[in-house]
């Protein structure tokens, strides 16, 4: 949302220059407790300038007040117009109200005097002593507030008890006394201040209690509190403008930006030279937030550099004003004019610390190292007297680092600036001067020499990130939350996300941010591209990269520009472009040694010596992978004697390695490591390294190991702790990884990523018990409340399931998250409780929806996983409804996931799960067309999905569709080189196969599939069903038994069945089910091999087998089928019509349906038998409903048609079971020819002999029987 961020920033801009300007002529009201009230707030806002001006207008109004005159004398003294103050007060000094404030404010005029006047002074203390004794109670309070605007608090609370003494509690008095408690600091007297405020209210409004209450609650932070005090003043007093500004300082704290800009919008820098011209202050005071925030623009930071030095020229003795001159000079990159402005400083005050740490800046950015190391040893000689500075311990950090100290050294330096500099922002509101102080400029300059030590690379996915990454997002959340429009903020996030691993769902939205703000980023545009880059998205990086050329074609000075390039070429095999575009960045200018930068027109591109150096070392990699060793080896000695002696040379000694390596040199390799010494950087990279090439080129554990215990010992910290635990897990030493994490968890006991490891390393070491006392001992010191989830998962798959519900309903009470009600669902179900979980379902849904919305606006960066999130619960919601065989519902929900996880459609993603299930369910639905659809869409996307393409194929055989489905096998070929390769492949192709009438080259693929952990199984299955039936005959059918019984007889025949059948029952002992209905299925299966060895005692042992499942499983349709078929055998029709009734009179489903039409088309055969027509066709429709695909339902209804004598009717069913059967069963062919010949289509019946002959020369019959008849026929 950038328009609304720029609100933000426009009204922190706006609203630091009306805090500090306001217009005069706003007395308005009539009446003297107001215009004291506004003349108290200038007084207190130190607008003194406002305060002659309101003490005129006042005068002017309501006459000539001794106590507007005393103001105005007061105003004139301080904007330093001494003797007219002194003239003014001698007016007055004989008014009785007055009387004791204006002989204080001589003693005061006269003191400032550049040559004051010792026995004039002596003379008014004489005085002062003598009327305080007599004064009355007005002149008391007067008193009492003149020494509160000097900051004597304790001297003007002495008057002010005297005066709520003498009056019995004065409404002034009181409301006077709860100011000075207010602004004395001290925590007990503050707490008193609004008892006051509310007893002066209780007489009536007043202005100045209100006000007064007002700062209270401001002060307790209650900013909601002071808003509505405020109101209540502007309600009052509409024209009292010190409300106003109170309130966009209320709107600022509580960040109600468009309010801000509301109230703030007027020409400000006119106000202030209009307004308080002379006051050096102020105008010092405007420029400091804003130089602070603006991010180093050139245009705020001239008009900021304009304010200090009118600060300056109005007080040219001010040092303070001097050194910020000094440093408005530095944030603009001009060292020297700093360095001038600094020594100026210096000289108008030698003390002044402020100055000489800018000349130690100076000195550190100009390289004379020596002389600032000298400084800062004289500085810390004295730190304990002037206190701890968190910019004094930045140009530490600064020094070590450019002396190349121990990187733990710097880190350390800088984790103590942090530390002193957030500790002094303790107490202040979010407002102009807790700006100023936060100085989001200087944390930017800490953030960007922690990415120093940070890796310039991701975090690949599993690797555990620098925690110095997380330190950085921190500190960068507190920057961008404060000052939401910093551009250089947010795209350091950006960068901070990207390195972290945290690249799709949290990088992009701050870097679009970015390019919104300013299209011709060249930095972001660069990181944009490295993200995309990340993700492997060649096309879109290459975008970036060229929209980055087109908003600023200066960027191909940047050797980045070339690198992210070059990497895109590598990725797509592009190696000799990749090489030349490479060298090209070689020769930049900013690639030249001791070039640090290259300037564009109006634009600084900065250029890190890390970039230089990984544009070498991603031309070494570029060559090998080329096969150009002599290449890389020449171009990585040149960055070698480029980078000598820079901290970066280590790096180009681990490419070495890997160089040595790859050449094939492991011990050359572990050599060039062993050299890099603890105390220099990239020390753990080169370690991890010498491990990486322990475990994977010499397989030895003990040393791989040895390389993070040596981290350990040499850099002991909780992530060399966490890194090596990670070590032990990897090589599945999960005890010893336990040890190393708590010990890591005993130096960042607030890890919660530590706590988990923990967690889960006890449960790979099956020590369930102990895991179970860890979690629960972790939730009850009450900082680890999300290991909630880990237990409460762990016990579900103990099957503790009670225990697992407690644990999720206390978590519950105080975690809003949605995977805690998706967890409590899945345990709902395992216990068997389906309306407690889909209740559980519909709450974690209500509530994304709401975490969602949420996100939109507050966090749009974790929108992609909240949507995943929502996803997940509408898809588990479904499968519910599923289970219930509610599918519209299901649909619906299945469809709201699909919402949720809008994706490329090129690109294989968690949709495509969601998407997969509800065409399985339009299946369920035999909405067969919708089916197809989707299955269709999923397999444009990625053809090798062979679990859904093994669902199109048999969708496609339902809906009729067979012809379809070479398309798909030849796309999945096309996809992938390894198709004829893949187990899927092939299982798929062995259905086709099957379907089509195939049954040898059905079963030669299954074969290649059958050996696969994912399709083995049911490639085993139906490898089995082929054995004992591959011509998908009716097993126990009788109508065709008679008619094929010449064939069905032979010895050829028999000794076929017998060999099938032991080749079945070979295949049976491969199966190794792990599930109670797999163990059904593989039973029914045995007692199908007996079945088909047609032997009586066979066929009664698989009779008792079905009839035990059945009593064990009502309804068990398969073995229902199996008992109908065993009745058959044993020539028992009746029982087995019985049987086969019961299953016509079941609701079809998806998962027993060929065991469906099987049924149906045996107990059609029976009622064929039977001549019962008009009920057998019932059950063929029933069938081809189903299965438009099923031959023997065509095969069926043709015999049918053919005994009522229809023969050009049996002909259309034939054909249709000649055409699914793929022309290739002898015995439709035969039949369709016979009813062309009784149809008199001669023609047509001679094509299907021929065929059949083709295909079958001896098939009996067909051509004394039909195929000569048809030729006699067709000459006469």
């Amino acid at each position: 949302m950038p328009g609304h961020n720029e609100q933000r920033l426009q009204a922190q801009w706006k609203t630091c220059f009306l805090l500090n300007s306001s217009n005069s002529n706003s007395l308005g009201e009539s009446g003297s407790p107001l215009s004291q009230a506004l003349l108290n707030y200038y007084c207190q806002e130190c607008y003194f300038h406002h305060v002659r001006a309101a003490a005129e207008e006042a005068l002017g109004r309501l006459g000539s007040d001794p106590v507007f005159h005393f103001y105005r004398a007061y105003g004139a003294l301080r904007t330093g117009d001494v003797q007219e103050g002194i003239r003014q007060l001698e007016s007055i000094k004989n008014k009785q109200e007055v009387s004791l404030c204006v002989i204080m404010a001589l003693i005061y005029a006269h003191k400032k005097s550049p040559n004051p006047d010792r026995d004039a002074i002596l003379e008014l203390d004489t005085k002062l002593k003598e009327q305080r004794k007599t004064a009355g109670q007005q002149a008391l309070y007067f008193a009492g507030l003149f020494l509160w605007h000097l900051g004597r608090e304790d001297k003007a609370r002495e008057y002010i008890d005297r005066v709520i003494k003498v009056s019995g509690g004065d409404k002034e008095g009181l409301i006077l006394k709860a100011w000075l408690d207010l602004t004395c600091g001290k925590e007990t007297h503050i707490k008193k201040a609004v008892k006051y405020f509310d007893e002066a209210l209780q007489e009536g409004n007043d202005v100045f209690a209100l006000l007064g209450k007002t700062q209270y609650f401001e002060i307790r932070q209650n900013y909601s509190g002071a808003l509505e005090t405020v109101n209540q003043i502007i309600a009052n007093f509409p024209n009292f403008l010190p409300a106003f500004i109170k309130k966009m300082k209320l709107q600022l704290a509580l960040q109600d930006w468009e309010q801000a800009v509301e109230t703030a919008h007027s020409d400000l820098l006119k106000a202030l030279d209009r307004l308080e011209p002379r006051n050096s202050q102020l105008h010092y005071k405007m420029a400091l937030a804003f130089s602070r925030t603006c991010g180093r623009n050139q245009l705020i930071l001239q008009h900021t550099q304009t304010l200090v030095e009118r600060a300056f020229n109005l007080d040219s003795d001010n040092a303070e004003f001097a050194t910020e001159l000094g440093y408005q000079m530095i944030l603009q990159g001009k060292v020297k004019e700093a360095l001038k402005w600094y020594k100026t400083a210096m000289t108008l005050d030698e003390t002044s610390v402020s100055a000489l740490t800018g000349i130690i800046r100076c000195q550190l950015i100009q390289g004379q190292l020596e002389d600032a190391e000298q400084q800062l040893e004289f500085l810390n000689e004295i730190q304990q007297s002037i206190g701890k500075s968190g910019e004094l311990s930045f140009l530490h950090a600064v020094l070590a680092m450019k002396k190349q100290k121990r990187q733990e050294e710097v880190i350390a330096l800088l984790n103590d600036v942090l530390d002193t500099h957030f500790s002094s922002l303790h107490g202040f509101p979010l407002g102009v001067e807790y700006f100023e102080k936060l100085n989001p400029d200087f944390l930017l300059e800490i953030i960007r020499e922690y990415l120093n030590f940070c890796p310039a690379q991701p975090a690949s996915p599993g690797q555990s990130p620098s925690p110095l990454l997380k330190h950085c997002a921190s500190v960068l959340e507190t920057v961008v939350k404060t000052v939401p429009g910093l551009q250089q903020a947010v795209f350091l996030i950006a960068k901070v996300k990207y390195l972290s691993g945290n690249i799709c769902m949290n990088a992009h939205t701050n870097l679009r941010y970015c390019l919104e703000r300013d299209p011709s980023y060249a930095d972001a545009h660069l990181l944009m591209a490295q993200v995309y880059l990340a993700q492997n998205n060649t096309k879109l990086c290459s975008q970036s990269l060229e929209l980055c050329l087109s908003y600023n074609f200066e960027v191909r000075e940047h050797p980045v520009y070339h690198l992210i390039k070059a990497q895109t070429q590598k990725k797509v095999g592009e190696l000799s472009e990749a090489i030349k575009t490479l060298q090209m960045a070689r020769n930049l200018p900013g690639m030249r040694k001791h070039t640090t930068s290259s300037k564009a027109k109006g634009k600084r591109i900065e250029i890190d010596t890390s970039d230089r150096v990984a544009v070498f070392l991603e031309l070494v990699e570029a060559h090998c992978l080329n096969g150009e060793p002599h290449e890389a080896a020449v171009a990585l000695q040149d960055a070698i004697d480029e980078f000598s002696g820079t901290p970066e040379e280590l790096r180009l000694m681990i490419a070495n390695a890997d160089l040595a390596i790859a050449q094939g040199d492991v011990e050359q390799a572990l050599t060039v490591l062993r050299n890099i010494t603890p105390e220099q950087p990239y020390f753990v990279q080169a370690k991890l390294k010498m491990a990486d090439i322990y475990l994977q080129c010499r397989r030895d554990k003990k040393l791989y190991t040895a390389c993070y215990r040596d981290l350990v010992e040499k850099l002991p910290s909780a992530h060399t702790f966490l890194l090596l635990g990670d070590a032990y897990m990897n090589i599945q030493e999960p005890d010893e990884a336990i040890e190393v994490y708590e010990q890591a968890l005993k130096k960042n006991p607030k890890d919660p990523a530590l706590a988990s490891k923990i967690g889960k390393a006890l449960i790979k070491t099956h020590n369930y018990s102990k895991a179970i006392s860890y979690y629960e001992a972790a939730l009850k010191s009450g900082q680890q409340n999300f290991l909630c989830y880990d237990l409460a998962e762990l016990l579900m798959k103990l099957k503790q399931y009670e225990k697992a519900e407690v644990v999720l309903q206390k978590a519950l009470d105080h975690e809003y998250d949605g995977r805690y009600q998706v967890l409590l669902a899945k345990i709902y179900s395992k216990m068997d409780k389906i309306d407690e979980a889909i209740t559980s379902l519909q709450q974690a849904r209500e509530l994304q929806a709401r975490v969602l919305k949420r996100a939109q606006t507050e966090q749009p960066d974790a929108v992609p996983a909240q949507k995943q999130l929502a996803a997940e619960i509408c898809a588990e919601i479904a499968k519910h409804c599923t289970v219930q065989r509610n599918y519209e519902k299901a649909i619906k929900f299945y469809k709201e996931a699909l919402v949720h996880c809008e994706t490329d459609k090129k690109v294989s993603s968690p949709s495509d799960n969601f998407a997969f299930m509800m065409a399985d369910l339009m299946f369920r639905k035999q909405d067969y067309e919708q089916a197809v659809f989707h299955f269709q869409q999923l397999l444009e996307r990625k053809p090798d999905n062979y679990a859904t393409l093994s669902r199109l194929i048999d969708l496609l055989r339902r809906a009729g569709k067979l012809e379809e489905v070479p398309r798909f096998l030849l796309m999945a070929e096309k996809h992938s080189s390894r198709a004829k390769l893949e187990a899927g492949f092939h299982y798929c192709k062995g259905l086709y196969l099957w379907y089509t009438g195939e049954p040898n080259d059905a079963l030669r693929h299954f074969n290649k599939a059958r050996k696969d952990n994912d399709w083995g199984q049911n490639a085993v299955y139906n490898m089995i069903e082929i054995c004992l039936n591959p011509d998908n005959e009716t097993i126990g059918g009788e109508v065709f038994e008679n008619l094929d019984a010449d064939i069905g007889n032979s010895t050829e025949k028999q000794e076929s069945v017998q060999l099938a059948v032991r080749t079945a029952e070979n295949l049976l002992k491969e199966l190794k089910p792990q599930t109670i209905q797999g163990h059904i299925q593989l039973r029914i299966m045995e007692n199908y091999c007996l079945m088909a060895t047609k032997q009586k005692s066979n066929v009664e042992r698989a009779l008792n087998a079905f009839t035990e499942i059945v009593v064990a499983e009502k309804d068990h349709i398969p073995a229902l089928l199996g008992m109908a078929t065993a009745y058959m055998i044993l020539k028992q029709t009746p029982r087995a019509r019985n049987h086969l009734k019961r299953v016509s009179k079941m609701n079809w489903n998806p998962i027993d349906a060929e065991e469906f039409e099987k049924s149906w088309l045996l107990l059609a055969d029976i009622y064929i038998q039977s001549s019962k027509y008009d009920t057998a066709g019932e059950l063929l429709k029933r069938c081809l409903r189903h299965n438009k695909s099923c031959c023997k339902a065509y095969e069926y209804m043709g015999y049918i048609m053919e005994k009522e004598q229809a023969y050009k009717d049996a002909a259309i069913n034939y054909e249709m079971a000649w055409r699914y059967g793929n022309q290739s069963n002898p015995t439709i062919g035969y039949k369709l020819a016979f009813n062309y010949l009784k149809g008199k289509r001669y023609v047509d019946a001679i094509t299907i002999c021929h065929k059949v002959l083709e295909a079958h020369p001896n098939y009996p019959k067909i051509r004394k029987e039909i195929l000569d008849k048809a030729r006699a026929s067709l000459r006469t």
